[in-house]
C-alpha cells in the first residue's frame, strides 16, 4: 500500500530545501563584520553581550530567507518596490523584533537612544533582506531553484 503524502508536507520540504541552498551563500564572518558595521554604535556599553550577537544573526538570516522566498514574484513581472510592499508586514516584524530585543538588553540601563537604535535596526533588517532578494533572484533566474 502506497504512502499519501499531503501536499503541506511536500510544500515544506521544498521549501526547506530551498532555503539550505540559499543558505550556502552565506557565512558566519560576513555575519558578525555586517553586525559590527550596522548596530555598533547603537549599544556602547552594551555590545560585547554574545546573546545581542546571536539575536541579530536570527534576525539577519529570517531576513536573508525572506527576501530569498519574496524573490520569486520578480518571474511573475513584478516590480521590487511592489514586491517590499508585499511584504512590508513581515519586515516589519523583524525590525521591531530586533529593536524590542535591543530594548531588553538595555532595560533600566538608559545606554542606548531609542531612535538611532530602530533606524540602526531598520536598515540592518533592510540590507540583509535586500542580499536575499538578490541571491534568490539570481537563483531564480538560473534556474537553480
Amino acid at each position: 500500500m502506497n504512502n499519501v503524502a499531503s501536499f503541506s508536507e511536500k510544500r515544506r520540504e521544498k521549501q526547506l530545501t530551498y532555503e539550505r541552498k540559499l543558505l550556502r551563500n552565506l557565512s558566519i564572518d560576513e555575519l558578525r563584520k555586517s553586525v559590527l558595521r550596522h548596530m555598533k554604535t547603537v549599544g556602547v556599553g552594551i555590545f560585547g553581550e554574545d546573546g545581542l550577537e546571536e539575536a541579530c544573526f536570527d534576525i539577519a538570516i529570517e531576513a536573508y530567507l525572506n527576501g530569498g522566498e519574496y524573490s520569486r514574484f520578480i518571474l511573475y513581472g513584478e516590480t521590487l518596490a511592489m514586491i517590499k510592499e508585499r511584504c512590508y508586514e513581515d519586515r516589519s516584524h523583524f525590525i521591531n523584533t530586533l529593536y524590542n530585543f535591543w530594548l531588553y538588553w538595555d532595560y533600566g540601563q538608559k545606554l542606548i537612544e531609542e531612535k538611532p537604535t530602530y533606524e540602526a535596526c531598520e536598515i540592518f533588517v533592510n540590507h540583509w533582506w535586500s542580499r536575499g532578494f538578490k541571491e534568490g533572484e539570481q537563483r531564480y533566474k538560473l534556474r537553480l531553484h
